[in-house]
């Protein structure tokens, strides 16, 4: 009789098998290389780092690119609630260098925050009329930076009219640590610059009034003031009318069949499994980062 752990391990296996099946016939469909970055966010609970982008991602991909003919380029395949903008800019770096920035983007659901960074980098996205792209401003303790320095900017302005109500605004001004602000301009900044210098370099490499685009697109996916949430959906056409070069999915049916399938594989393996994270190439190669157990 099987234990419990060989057991575990043959549906594991079985998940495995499903991955890499739908992601080869994704591959034989754009007869390109496809890594999948996906993560559980939507499955899972727990802290929501174990879920973001981070410098430990670099592994994975090495992984997946190590071997690969580079030549054919790359369909990433997309699923992340977003993380930390180094760790993206050093992974965005890293696949356009290799892939000599012929890197698509494929949204089945959502990519989220530095997740839709990471798609603007590319030069091209394909999304579902089912599927999102988030704001790209960028968040200092949890909170948006352009929201604090609008919050402020809005008690300076308010002393300047009454200063005689100083004293109420106490306690909100102790809140901000002596570096705040400018820790939220350079985020900013920072934020800003290596998305514009991504799409200048690439999706809209020689292209005529591409800084005119280019201005509208970080208007409207940086911009706090649009967006008001950090967590809004962009939805297909929200993104097309932003001028990002994005092609909707269901114009082609067999790349929507290969790609959602691929992407219930990955959804099916975090539902079923303790998987968080997963980084696989169509080959299989896979690198897979699990929950801890619960404690007993």
């Amino acid at each position: 009789m099987p234990s419990w752990a060989e057991i575990l391990s043959e549906v594991q296996t079985a998940h495995d098998a499903a991955r890499k099946k739908y992601l080869a016939q994704l591959s034989a469909v754009t007869g390109r290389n496809v890594i999948a970055y996906y993560s559980g966010w939507q499955q899972k609970s727990g802290p929501g780092t174990v879920f973001s982008i981070l410098d430990s991602d670099m592994t994975g991909f090495m992984g997946a690119v190590n071997k690969r003919d580079r030549s054919k380029g790359l369909d990433l395949l997309l699923h992340t609630p977003g993380g930390e903008i180094n760790a993206t800019e050093s992974i965005v770096n890293y696949l356009l260098y290799a892939f000599k920035g012929d890197v698509r983007a494929i949204v089945p659901h959502q990519a989220m925050s530095a997740g839709t960074i990471i798609a603007l980098a590319c030069r091209e996205i394909i999304m579902g009329m089912h599927s999102s792209l988030g704001p790209i401003d960028p968040q200092v303790g949890g909170l948006s930076a352009h929201g604090l320095i609008e919050e402020f900017n809005a008690i300076q302005d308010a002393l300047k009219d009454n200063p005689q109500k100083a004293q109420a605004w106490v306690p909100v001004l102790q809140q901000y640590r002596p570096t705040l602000i400018g820790t939220c301009l350079k985020a900013i900044k920072m934020t800003e610059g290596i998305v514009e210098g991504w799409l200048k370099a690439n999706m809209f490499r020689g292209k005529k009034g591409a800084l005119k685009t280019i201005t509208k697109i970080l208007h409207e996916f940086g911009s706090h003031q649009r967006s008001l949430n950090h967590g809004r959906h962009f939805n297909y056409d929200k993104v097309s009318a932003t001028g990002v070069n994005v092609s909707q999915l269901e114009s082609n049916p067999d790349l929507q069949e290969a790609a959602l399938s691929a992407h219930h594989a990955f959804i099916v393996t975090f539902s079923g499994t303790r998987v968080v994270k997963i980084i696989q190439n169509h080959s299989g190669a896979a690198f897979i980062q699990s929950a801890a157990p619960d404690p007993k």
